[in-house]
């Protein structure tokens, strides 16, 4: 009744199916341990219920599956395998070992298949549950081997499946470890909030609020973001429904809708929503990899999803409350209106000199004035009547300067003295920052108009076009190092591309398993401690693309993007000389007159064009 067969793309598509059978089985301990992103060894181990040494054999046959006993079981489903058809394909493209015991069998049995192809039996002494050890994957494919991408991005692919599983069933340890490394280490949690931050991160928990609703059609629970943490790309939102998690741009909508006018234009916030619905009313079975659900009625779930987000972003207040609880706080004491005439209060009065010139002789005071009591309070005329007090003998020059008769010869004498400040405040032509947005100058034949993210973009582009091709490269190093949270799955990226951000002036090292320290980015850049955390998000949506074009083409899109990138987190220009400098800067470039992508920096507005305005 069920004739799809399932296809094994890539080592995660494995881990998925084994880590899923596991929790299936009813285990509470699930250990997954990698080597080589897969490609080399897949072992998944749990403690479930096990398997006889018949159904040892029988589970690597197509649609052989006994999760399923009769045909009305296909409208409810409850489990997350159902078809029968992953071990077969997982032995066809692989060489597997299956270690399995029962409760009630006092030994177990070992399975050996390769090829498709039923190799040996035996009898073993194993623990109950079920060890499946997958090796060589795509051996006997090799074309399918070739095309598999770096070990970073195949694991980056095996911990989101791994979490995917790991945020449906708290009650359920997990384990991941590649290479002899512990990645996760996952002790049966409390709550799902508690899993959420075990699998997360603390930052993630930190910023997330519960959302309920119980209706006829589905049960709403799970969590979502605050939305001043929403950030930029797609990154920890997360939809399941009967504990399988699924894929739905049309309920991404209603999340989305939730937090309209909440949020700024191209950020998402975190969320994770667990749906309850009658299994009869939704089908799991549209894809081959079950990520993608119909319901009897999306429409209605939408509505109500929308809704219950709505709800609870309403109850919870984000913006700072002002505090009127007045309990436990010291009273103060209230003074009456005749307090002043029992502590009368006087005004000091300022004394002015106002014969005295602070710039003549230098700035200095004349000689005949150093140490004489018209120094002291009191000696200038219009002090109040003030009597001065006795002068004092003045300390001995010689004491107070080693030596040296007049502190003026400390003092360097230049002739162009007014000149020194005048080339930095004054740009060498007339130049108007409008708004932020544009620079306005002077051209021969009328007024030039740059716009400013437009030209640090073709000026951040030259400079990563240059890194790249020839390796010069300037690092802007931060005052204060920027710590972001980038999840577990996240750094493989940027250890995957460790070289390539070097080059082009990042200094960002590993800080744990699943976060970074910035500590320098390419000069153009802001080192602002926000901006830093925008732009790793922009960053790793760089970093994820795919790379494997020509070396020329990858060079030039990425000093592109990276240009971009740079153009629209870096700090303002606010005044006439960081105006000047990037206009020197965009003249200096090969072409200042389009962007990389082809877009208008600048345009010119005749003289003529202005007499028409009069």
């Amino acid at each position: 009744m069920i004739a799809a067969g399932e296809v094994v793309q890539r080592p995660a598509s494995v881990v998925k199916e084994l880590v899923e059978n596991a929790v299936d089985a009813g285990a509470d301990q699930v250990t997954v341990v990698i080597q080589d992103a897969g490609r080399t060894l897949i072992q998944v181990i749990d403690n479930g219920c096990g398997m006889s040494p018949d159904q040892a054999v029988l589970c690597f046959e197509r649609h052989a599956t006994s999760k399923l006993h009769t045909a009305e079981d296909l409208q409810n489903i409850l489990t997350f395998g159902f078809r029968g058809e992953a071990l077969a394909s997982i032995a066809a493209v692989a060489e597997v070992t299956l270690k399995t015991r029962r409760e009630e069998d006092e030994v177990g049995c070992q399975v050996d298949f390769a090829d498709s192809q039923h190799l040996a039996t035996q009898e073993i002494a194993t623990p109950r549950g079920a060890n499946f050890s997958v090796r060589n994957l795509f051996y006997n494919v090799p074309a399918r081997r070739k095309f598999l991408k770096s070990d970073n991005v195949e694991f980056k692919h095996i911990v989101t499946e791994f979490i995917r599983v790991a945020l449906t069933r708290p009650d359920v340890g997990f384990t991941l470890t590649h290479n002899g490394k512990d990645v996760y280490v996952l002790r049966p949690a409390k709550s799902m909030k508690f899993r959420i931050q075990d699998v997360l991160g603390p930052n993630v928990a930190k910023e997330i609020v519960d959302i309920h609703a119980q209706t006829s059609v589905v049960g709403v629970g799970g969590f979502v973001g605050r939305p001043d943490a929403a950030r930029k790309g797609l990154g920890n939102q997360y939809l399941f429904v009967n504990g399988r998690y699924f894929r739905s741009p049309y309920l991404h909508k209603a999340v989305m809708k939730a937090y309209e006018n909440l949020i700024p234009d191209g950020v998402t916030p975190t969320y994770l929503i667990y749906l309850d619905i009658d299994p009869q009313s939704v089908d799991v079975n549209i894809h081959p990899t079950k990520t993608e659900i119909k319901f009897e009625d999306d429409s209605v779930i939408f509505q109500i999803l929308y809704a219950c987000i709505k709800e609870a972003l309403g109850k919870n207040s984000f913006g700072d409350s002002i505090d009127f609880d007045r309990e436990g706080v010291p009273e103060i004491p209230a003074f009456g209106k005749n307090f002043d005439e029992f502590r009368p209060v006087s005004e000091p009065q300022p004394g002015v000199d106002s014969s005295y010139n602070p710039f003549d002789n230098d700035g200095f005071p004349s000689e005949a004035s150093h140490f004489d009591n018209s120094f002291v309070p009191g000696a200038f005329p219009g002090t109040g009547g003030m009597p001065s007090p006795a002068p004092s003998p003045a300390p001995r020059q010689t004491e107070m300067f080693g030596g040296w008769d007049d502190p003026s010869r400390f003092i360097e004498k230049r002739d162009d003295y007014g000149k020194l400040f005048e080339d930095k405040i004054s740009p060498s032509k007339s130049v108007l920052v409008l708004q932020g947005k544009y620079i306005i100058t002077t051209g021969r034949s009328g007024l030039m108009v740059i716009n400013i993210n437009r030209a640090m973009e073709r000026i951040l582009y030259d400079r990563f076009l240059n890194a790249l091709s020839r390796n010069e490269h300037v690092t802007q190093t931060a005052l204060f190092p920027v710590t972001v949270h980038v999840g577990v799955e996240n750094m493989y990226l940027f250890s995957e591309h460790a070289d390539l951000l070097a080059g082009l002036g990042f200094d960002i090292s590993p800080f744990g398993t699943d976060t970074i320290v910035v500590n320098g980015v390419p000069e153009g850049y802001s080192a602002e401690a926000g901006k830093v955390q925008s732009m790793i998000g922009d960053l790793l949506l760089i970093l994820a693309e795919d790379h494997s074009a020509l070396p020329e083409m990858m060079t030039a899109n990425m000093a592109s993007r990276f240009a971009r990138l740079g153009s629209l987190s870096g700090d303002p220009v606010t005044n006439p000389m960081e105006a000047q400098r990037l206009i020197d800067s965009l003249f200096a470039c090969e072409n200042a007159e389009y962007t990389s992508t082809g877009r208008r920096i600048m345009s010119l507005i005749p003289t003529e064009d202005i007499d028409k305005k009069f």
